[in-house]
């Protein structure tokens, strides 16, 4: 059996290089002017989807009939321009110079209500992240600069400071039998947190800075108590339940205050009292023969997604817009094989690697641009819209808000070359474009959605190129604060350019399959 290889004609003279066989693709796309058209409309498609998406948002202030998402209309702002959560019962003195606050802490106890239908809308727990101890903070107002030494529900000993700060002491919880004494001391701006278990003996937590005025002394905050639950239709959802912590602290001394009592602030108070504060127990705060028994709801600590929009819902429309693009970056391949084209093309570059690698570097680059115009001009309208609307845009650093223009820009440059890999390999555009849908654009929808179960969304998400959404993710996850991460509020598994790095392995693992059966195969 005589096996005869692939005609490849030797090179026209000047032809050998890789920049004119990357004109000749160039002048090929720009040529077509369907291909330059669905460039054009995947960015005018994710531009005005998500105009869409932010025109229908508003805030919950009064009654908006027929409007599809409502959201609070504010949100505080902490020292470093991150909207956050403050609020929690606080105990205090004056300390405006170098000073410091101790206090034993000798019960910590809490309670969780159920509201009906549920069989016991009154649970005695505490949960894992209530906090109780001495704090020093810039003022009573929301979003003041404060450090805290405190001992939690079920996560030891931490010291946290400007909302985002988290540092752990010692394991272990409090009692009777087992008191836990915290302190904080300030010297020229810089506070340093201490634990002890007796009193005597001081273990260092950590250090922070807060200058200037201030205010020092007992704190207790209880966040909501999360619980995550199957949908109806096979996705899940999540519910946050009120509580309420009370802890115990007896010799409690603030070094360094002027002569003078207590002042007593319910921090981020709106009025609002559930029917257990109303009826039962307040948030206040009792003292007897120098003990404080305080009691207090709440939490400190940063904003989540979901809480309130982020940048990303301007962004809405790049599922689509990926879509159109996947037509045409597998049209720029399968096109020529359809019309028998491709010989010629192949003909004039018989290095069949250099041509590929032309088509993907093109097709990468004109949809990067489109998609970077797109993003530049969807990010400030459609953020723009939706604070015109009242709601509250999670504030992000300008590094953040860059890495997510830029970053889906490469996200739809490197889906185009995904896609004509796929196109090159298959040698068909339909199956081609099919495949692209349905494990990149599909899992994100579907995930985002809630339609399918937490784990299986996690999953695909993580293995699929559709984990190289996670670069458009711009609030972090925040291991000291309780909250729902989950794909369909806008968490990836991954981080983001983890995430990225799938996609982008997978469009080089496909690109690599068609270079080689290119080369192996004839036209």
């Amino acid at each position: 059996m005589t096996v005869t290889a692939p005609y490849r004609p030797d090179p026209p003279a000047g032809r050998d290089g890789f920049v004119p066989v990357l004109r000749a693709e160039w002048t090929k796309f720009r040529t077509v002017r369907g291909w330059v058209a669905g460039v054009v409309v995947a960015a005018m498609v994710t531009v005005l989807f998500g105009i869409l998406v932010a025109s229908g948002v508003h805030c919950a202030s009064g009654p908006f009939p027929g409007r599809p998402v409502e959201l609070p209309c504010s949100a505080p702002l902490g020292p470093g321009g991150e909207a956050v959560d403050d609020r929690f019962f606080f105990v205090h003195r004056p300390l405006d110079g170098d000073g410091s606050v101790t206090a034993r802490l000798t019960s910590l106890t809490g309670i969780t209500t159920f509201p009906p239908p549920d069989h016991h809308p009154v649970v005695p727990r505490v949960v894992p992240w209530a906090k109780a101890g001495v704090i020093i903070k810039a003022g009573t107002e929301r979003g003041s600069a404060y450090t805290a030494m405190m001992i939690t529900g079920s996560h030891g000993a931490r010291m946290q400071s400007g909302f985002t700060s988290d540092v752990a002491g010692p394991p272990g919880g409090v009692s009777a039998a087992s008191p836990r004494w915290v302190r904080l001391t300030r010297s020229g701006g810089t506070i340093t947190g201490y634990e002890s278990a007796d009193g005597t003996r001081w273990t260092e937590v950590g250090t922070a800075r807060l200058a200037g005025p201030a205010r020092a002394g007992l704190f207790v905050a209880s966040p909501c108590d999360l619980s995550v639950y199957q949908g109806t239709f096979g996705g899940v959802g999540a519910a946050c339940r009120f509580t309420q912590a009370t802890a115990v602290f007896d010799q409690v001394t603030v070094r360094g205050a002027p002569p003078g009592g207590w002042g007593r602030t319910r921090v981020g108070d709106t009025g609002q009292r559930t029917d257990w504060e109303l009826y039962h127990r307040p948030a206040g705060v009792q003292e007897s023969a120098g003990t404080f028994t305080v009691t207090g709801s709440g939490d400190m600590a940063p904003l989540r997604a979901g809480e309130h929009v982020t940048v990303e819902w301007a962004l809405a429309g790049v599922p689509i817009g990926l879509v159109v693009i996947a037509v045409v970056a597998v049209g720029f391949i399968s096109a020529e094989y359809r019309r028998g084209l491709i010989r010629t093309t192949l003909l004039a570059t018989p290095r069949r690697g250099r041509t590929l690698a032309a088509k993907a570097v093109v097709a990468g680059t004109v949809t990067f641009a489109a998609g970077l115009a797109a993003t530049g001009v969807a990010i400030p309208i459609g953020t723009r819209i939706l604070r015109a609307g009242g709601a509250v845009v999670l504030p992000v650093g300008a590094l953040t808000e860059v890495r997510v223009a830029v970053g889906t820009a490469a996200l739809m440059a490197v889906v185009a070359v995904l896609a004509l890999g796929l196109g090159a390999l298959l040698r068909r555009g339909g199956a081609a474009v099919a495949v692209v849908i349905a494990t990149v654009v599909l899992p994100e929808v579907l995930a985002k959605a809630s339609i399918l179960p937490d784990g299986m969304a996690r999953w695909l998400l993580r293995v699929t190129p559709a984990a190289g959404f996670a670069i458009r993710q711009s609030v972090p996850e925040y291991p000291q604060v309780i909250g729902y991460y989950a794909p369909v509020l806008g968490y990836y598994p991954l981080a983001p350019w983890a995430g990225f790095a799938v996609l982008c392995g997978y469009a080089a693992l496909v690109l690599g399959l068609a270079t080689a059966r290119l080369r192996r195969r004839d036209a």
